[in-house]
């Protein structure tokens, strides 16, 4: 089942005074950086099965940042680069590439700490059941996880990346594809000030804290 399914993580290099920049107010530029980092190491610690999918690591800005290199060498990941262009064009491209490897794809980022193995489960599935695509949604108006058996190039193009009107332009766009779909849970990112609130009031999710 694992070599059918492969799982990209798209993230960013934890490069100070350039992730989680939103947050760089409240945190700082280091301690936004070690959020970043640690929501990462998050992701991967939640979603890695490797008897039920192969996952993959898409990097940006280079491929050869130690970060990436240690996630590598701790989770068996296989590296890739992340292509040119706006976040679509780059989601859109690891998509078609992973699709060569795999029948079913899913993507997800690393900015959404309530994310499980249960959601990328419920996703393959709801891929093996035959829809086109499936989403999962995000509270802000986007998504965190989106997969696909095929790739059309539309379902990225022309998005308000960062926008609240992401995940409705998307499932507008399978619809006028005429393709079936399903959703998984609704989750929420960690991008802005109120959301550290939120994490510190998680009982589940306050540590992800501890190292800022």
């Amino acid at each position: 089942m694992g070599l059918s399914r492969r799982l990209i993580v798209f993230t960013r290099a934890p490069l100070v005074g350039q992730v989680k920049t939103r947050l760089i107010p409240a945190l700082g530029d280091a301690g936004a950086a070690r959020l970043h980092e640690t929501l990462v190491r998050h992701c991967f610690q939640a979603t890695m099965r490797p008897d039920d999918w192969q996952t993959e690591l898409h990097c940006s800005p280079a491929i050869e940042h130690p970060f990436f290199d240690a996630l590598t060498q701790t989770y068996r990941l296989e590296k890739y680069t992340q292509s040119t262009g706006d976040l679509g064009q780059r989601m859109c491209a690891a998509i078609e590439s992973a699709l060569e490897r795999a029948g079913h794809v899913v993507l997800v980022g690393t900015d959404c700490p309530g994310l499980r193995a249960a959601d990328v489960r419920a996703a393959f599935e709801a891929l093996d059941a035959g829809n086109d695509a499936v989403i999962g949604p995000a509270e802000d108006g986007g998504y965190y996880l989106i997969g696909l058996r095929r790739v059309a190039r539309s379902v990225f193009e022309a998005i308000p990346w960062g926008g609240n009107t992401v995940l409705d332009t998307t499932r507008s766009r399978f619809e006028d594809l005429g393709w079936s779909w399903a959703e998984v849970s609704v989750r929420w990112d960690v991008d802005r000030p109120d959301d550290l609130e939120r994490l510190q009031a998680d009982p589940g999710l306050r540590d992800l804290l501890s190292a800022i």
